[in-house]
């Protein structure tokens, strides 16, 4: 015994544990759980969303009553294959993506607005 023995307790090795062999059902059955909850939780809902908004746009007409993402509210004056034309104001018109639009207001909403 050294003087070193008194002040640091001497390291000795110990046997590594033994790990398991394999991860079973029990291993794959976690992360599968975790993709089916994010899938109807998350990818689900976003795909009926973007389904109802493909839907909403594809019914779009002249003189409907439309919100942008922007906050612009107008009257659809011209539909194109991938702009409409919205007017704000009287003579006023913006031209707007389709993907812009974010809602389609019932009629008569500006006018009482």
């Amino acid at each position: 015994m050294t003087l070193l023995d008194l002040l640091i307790a001497p390291a000795y090795a110990q046997a590594a544990p033994t790990q398991p062999q394999g991860l079973g059902l029990g291993g794959m059955l976690f992360p599968l759980l975790i993709i089916a909850v994010m899938y109807f939780l998350m990818i689900r809902p976003q795909m009926k969303r973007q389904k109802e908004h493909r839907a909403m746009l594809d019914k779009l007409g002249v003189g409907d009553e439309v919100l942008t993402n922007g906050g612009i509210a107008g009257t659809v004056r011209e539909i194109g294959e991938s702009f409409v034309s919205v007017e704000i104001a009287s003579g006023v018109q913006v031209r707007v993506q389709k993907a812009a639009i974010a809602n389609v207001l019932p009629k008569g909403t500006l006018k009482s607005a």
